[in-house]
């Protein structure tokens, strides 16, 4: 047992715990960098080990559709629709249901985290001039985006590299999840409306939002290039990652939007931290760690590869480290053919537990705060707490019945 990198990945798992380092001005981002950078300095890992262990296709496949998002959010497309489905004459139920909907879809094939960032500004602007208490909505709009997610294998990182890794059928998984996720819309609608118990009203402030104009050429730009990789996703075999990053070319090759103004939304900072990831947790699988930890699990009686228990251990951890990072741990176990499907949906779904189970719940409280709309982890634990037991309670049913009647696969 290498002593040196088993330290390394305990302080780099623990501060994706934490989410920093106490004493240190370290995220998590800069905590996975540190530590891939201390097993190279040490000669751990040689430099083109450490390359070679980075998930090209999943890196790839997870720019390409930051820059395929970008489009929309430049286009002024996710301040548009907020702002048209709030000057709609319809009850705050309906509005909060239309919402959870378009929430929920624009995450299936955009990236979650882009979704929430785009519209919660939008969304508190609306609220307020509607005089309509935000916070349900913004609760709405997070825990939809991440069920929402959960639908394809591009609706998030974690599905991304599920997909990559183990060359999942984008169809096949659509049907393991479709079921599941509409449930789960539906579910965050009901504990939504519930907990607002009928008082949906309250009078705030009108913030100023700054938002890019909306551009039906530049929308419709980047609504071709989706349906038309989407298509390919579907009906093809093609690479995803070089298709993806094809789109992402195209749409950089314009006369009017600057690459610059583009890639400045592209999230390089999680690019990175999922690199540092790659690079620790392949030193500690080639050091033979990692197969001393898993038996050390088994001898407890708990199998990670069985189904049951993959799903379990996925919920947890997905709370302790975050989701990206327990999927990266748990995908050498994911050897049963419905492990891919199991493993991204109990991530995924699991999200939704804590306010920092997930970026997108973070993105939400953090963008509201800075327009005066405070969010509680305990306004938050009201409503997650509840879906999250209801989507993998769905989610669940549904898998079992999927392993037990192979017919229905």
């Amino acid at each position: 047992m290498d002593a040196g990198v088993l330290a390394v990945f305990f302080f780099v798992y623990l501060g994706m715990i934490l989410g920093k380092i106490p004493g240190l001005a370290l995220d998590r981002t800069g905590i996975a960098l540190l530590g891939a950078i201390f097993l190279l300095a040490s000669g751990k890992v040689q430099p083109e080990d450490a390359w070679r262990s980075i998930d090209v296709p999943t890196i790839a496949l997870l720019l390409g559709l930051m820059v395929v998002s970008a489009q929309f959010r430049l286009g002024g497309f996710y301040a548009y629709l907020t702002h048209r489905l709030g000057s709609m004459d319809v009850s705050p139920a309906v509005f909060l249901g239309l919402l959870i909907l378009c929430a929920g879809l624009l995450s299936a094939f955009l990236a979650n985290d882009i979704v929430c960032l785009a519209m919660t500004p939008v969304l508190v602007e609306v609220c307020a001039r509607r005089r309509l208490d935000p916070v349900p909505f913004l609760l709405a709009l997070a825990c939809a985006a991440n069920v929402g997610s959960a639908a394809t294998l591009i609706g998030n990182p974690q599905n991304m590299l599920i997909g990559q890794t183990l060359n999942l059928s984008f169809v096949a998984y659509l049907v393991d999840a479709g079921i599941p996720v509409i449930l789960g819309l539906a579910s965050v609608w009901y504990v939504v409306k519930i907990r607002a118990r009928g008082n949906w009203e309250k009078e705030t402030s009108v913030p100023t939002v700054e938002a890019p104009p909306f551009s039906a050429w530049q929308t419709g730009k980047g609504a071709l290039v989706l349906s038309v990789l989407v298509g390919l996703f579907l009906f093809t075999r093609l690479p995803r990652d070089v298709l993806a990053l094809a789109a992402a070319g195209w749409l950089l090759s314009s006369r009017r939007m600057s690459s610059t103004r583009i890639l400045g939304l592209v999230d390089w900072h999680l690019l990175v931290l999922f690199s540092g990831l790659f690079v620790v947790n392949h030193v500690l699988a080639v050091s033979g760690n990692m197969d001393r930890i898993m038996n050390a699990v088994r001898s407890t009686g708990v199998d990670i590869s069985e189904p049951r228990w993959l799903f379990g251990v996925a919920v947890v951890l997905s709370n302790l480290v975050s989701n990206m990072p327990a999927t990266m741990l748990l995908l050498p176990a994911t050897i049963h053919p419905m492990g891919g499907s199991i493993l991204a949906l109990a991530s995924t779904l699991a999200g939704n537990l804590l306010l920092v189970g997930s970026i997108a719940n973070i993105i939400v409280v953090e963008q509201a705060k800075t327009l005066g709309v405070r969010i509680t982890w305990k306004d938050h634990a009201r409503v997650g707490i509840p879906v999250t037991l209801v989507t993998l309670a769905f989610a669940a049913a549904w898998l079992w019945l999927r392993i037990s009647f192979p017919h229905l696969r």
